[in-house]
Order: structure tokens, then sequence, then C-alpha cells
């Protein structure tokens, strides 16, 4: 739940509202009637008026800048892959893989008695 005060930007218009959608706005009071579809009061300055809105038309400001800092981080290291040639780098962030240990990723390898061992097992499962 926001807080009063908080500073949103407007990501969505559910009820066509005619909502300035990328616009910023503040939380200035939360819709406590259980009847009705809003969930806040929003004041937009920049058009001087209030909008009754529901939780999903309105983000946290904050919210909305880590993910375009993410974004812009995730960019700038696919363009240093495609740069360097780097092609376990780019697999690594196009498939969003963790780095795994080489240890982990090699095969097992077993003796020729354990591999007939394992086989007759399932075989006989």
């Amino acid at each position: 739940m926001l807080q009063l005060g908080e500073k949103i930007v407007i990501v969505a218009d559910a009820f066509e509202q005619n909502l300035p959608i990328g616009e910023y706005g503040y939380l200035i009071a939360y819709d406590r009637n259980p009847d009705n579809a809003f969930d806040y009061v929003i004041r937009v300055p920049k058009i001087n008026r209030n909008f009754f809105v529901p939780s999903g038309d309105v983000q946290p400001e904050e919210l909305l800048i880590q993910h375009e800092v993410e974004m812009t981080t995730r960019e700038a290291l696919i363009d240093y892959a495609l740069a360097t040639y780097n092609e376990k780098l780019f697999h690594q962030i196009m498939n969003g893989e963790e780095e795994q240990e080489e240890e982990e990723s090699a095969p097992e390898v077993l003796s020729q008695a354990e591999f007939i061992k394992q086989v007759n097992l399932r075989a006989w499962i």
C-alpha cells in the first residue's frame, strides 16, 4: 500500500477517465468505501485536478526508476558483450543465468560397470 503524500506516476487508465498517463501525481487520500472500485485519490498538479484511481493505475516513482536503471544496465552489458565478442557474457545476460561453477556443469563420469548397473536398475523398474 502506498503512503500518503508519496510521489506516483500514472501508468494506466483502466476506467478510461482520461488520466494523463506518464504524468506525476501525489497520493492525497485512500478511498475507504468498500462498494467503490477505486483505491486512491491522487492529485495531478500539472493539470490541477484530483482523480479517483484503482491501485493498478499508479506506481511509485522509485519503483519505476529502479526498473529503468535495471533495463539500462542490462542493455549496456549486452552492448559491451557484443562489442567485445564475449559470447559467454551475452548468453548469460540473455538467458538470465547466474554464473555456474565448472564443476557443476561437467557431467559425472561413470565407469562401465556403474553405467551398466544404472541401466539395469532403470530397466528393472
